[in-house]
């Protein structure tokens, strides 16, 4: 069933589009920083995120969404050695400090930052996020992740990881923590700034929350005022039955992974329908699908140009990164064994995407290859027209109503999507030709306002 039955429009809808990004010389193609057209090692240069910032917007991205991970992939091998050598997200800066100097730059592109809620307490947490929610002007939304790695663990003087459920209990009571702090502290109208009375804020509008939840407590109003859209839009990525039933709570826009239609419809649908289950509509939640495009004015050149930069991916830091997403040690594999279905603590949906869910047996080698097991999910190569008509058909036969692109070559391969895909994408209809004015939640959610919706939970906690 596509979006257009289940809402009854019979309009074709547009999809929408991300720029999927790390702060880190390698995302999730290890290597690719060494093709000699490639400017990956600049990620430390305020103008590479500039550039990258402006290039989006100029093809009218809805957003530039920055993974993040707290740790080494130290998994393959038992050490981190195959990340820091092969650069795969090794070194990775800070995703939040370079979202001022590409706001700075532009006007209406939204940020999905990435935060591991595990290492963060409510009450500084919310102050950070309130205050670049003020600096965008209201463009910054939360990719809500709870962290995979044993490594950040130790960092953070932990003695190892949550379990994988209760990661997500822990995550439900941190957000009622967040949204009593974002929602319930400052009331609309306490911020007075009356110049001649001498008073700035209202002290009676402005309340103290108290929380005591399993994990997190405070007691304290929040640091900041109100900001544009008070909470930022959350974003959310698991896949597991346990993240989606906490996605379906919290999310309004969601990040899923899947090689196959199939696999990618079942968990749409199951989001959408534990959504309405929580008083929520099935449309209140924009699900992007990540994808690896590359696109040329010819089907040749788009063929040239996946073997060349196939030539430069780096198999070792390619399973170090596996190994690490899946919590499996893939040194131990021969590259043409099957990968078995193991217990996993880390990310569960891709354990079982290559296992119990996939048409057939996937091997090592399947799992590093420059393709769409390799890139957990659609790979499209190809001139803009069929490039194009993929993307629809992925959209309207699975029920996602976008895709975060994948980084690949920088800043060639966007700059190929912007200039040769976006506009076939608008000549059949499919694709905004301008951006909404307002907020990003006003911009992903047209005629809802900045604010969270008042069937989310978390507009619950709002006064007034």
């Amino acid at each position: 069933m596509s979006q257009n039955s289940r809402t009854g429009n019979e309009r074709p809808r547009e999809i929408r589009l991300n720029a999927f990004h790390m702060n880190t010389p390698s995302h999730s193609w290890a290597g690719l920083w060494r093709h000699p057209r490639d400017r990956s090692v600049d990620f430390t240069s305020p103008d590479y995120w500039v550039d990258l910032a402006k290039t989006a917007e100029r093809g009218l991205f809805d957003g530039v969404f920055l993974a993040d991970v707290i740790g080494a992939y130290d998994v393959y091998s038992g050490n981190r050695d195959a990340a820091i050598r092969t650069g795969a997200q090794a070194p990775s800066n800070d995703p939040f400090a370079v979202v001022p100097i590409m706001a700075q730059a532009t006007q209406h592109i939204g940020f999905g930052i990435t935060a591991t809620l595990t290492y963060e307490q409510p009450f500084p947490f919310a102050r950070r996020f309130s205050t670049l929610d003020h600096l965008t002007r209201g463009r910054v939304g939360w990719n809500i992740v709870t962290g995979y790695l044993k490594s950040g663990a130790a960092g953070m003087g932990h003695t190892g990881l949550r379990a994988h459920d209760e990661r997500y209990a822990a995550g439900d009571d941190f957000l009622e923590a967040a949204y009593k702090l974002w929602e319930g502290s400052w009331e609309d109208g306490a911020l007075v700034q009356d110049r001649t009375a001498g008073i700035f804020a209202d002290p009676a509008r402005v309340h103290t929350v108290k929380h005591d939840g399993p994990y997190y407590q405070l007691e304290a109003a929040h640091l900041s005022a109100p900001s544009p859209q008070r909470t930022p839009v959350l974003y959310q990525a698991g896949s597991s039955a346990r993240g989606r039933q906490f996605a379906a709570r919290h999310a309004e826009c969601i990040f899923l992974n899947g090689q196959t239609k199939p696999i990618v419809r079942e968990a749409v649908d199951a989001i959408r329908q534990q959504a309405v289950a929580y008083g929520r509509h099935a449309d209140d939640i924009v699900i992007f699908l990540g994808a690896t495009v590359i696109v040329a004015p010819t089907t040749a050149e788009a063929q040239e140009l996946h073997a060349e930069y196939a030539r430069h991916i780096d198999p070792v830091g390619q399973l170090a990164l596996i190994s690490g997403w899946s919590g499996i040690d893939f040194s131990k594999y021969d590259l043409d064994e099957p990968v078995r279905h193991e217990k996993s603590n880390s990310i569960q949906s891709f354990v079982d995407n290559n296992t119990i869910r996939a048409e057939k047996p996937v091997t090592v080698r399947d799992l590093i290859s420059f393709n769409h097991i390799g890139g957990r999910g659609p790979f499209l190569v190809g001139n803009p027209s069929d490039v194009a008509q993929h993307l629809l058909d992925w959209a309207d036969e699975t029920g996602v109503d976008g895709f975060n692109l994948v980084r690949l070559v920088v800043p060639e391969s966007l700059n190929a999507i912007v200039d040769l895909l976006v506009p076939e994408l608008q000549a059949r209809g499919r694709y905004k030709t301008a951006y909404r004015a307002g907020a990003l939640r006003e911009k992903l959610f047209a005629g809802n306002g900045p604010y969270l919706p008042m069937r989310h939970p978390g507009a619950a906690y709002r006064r007034g």
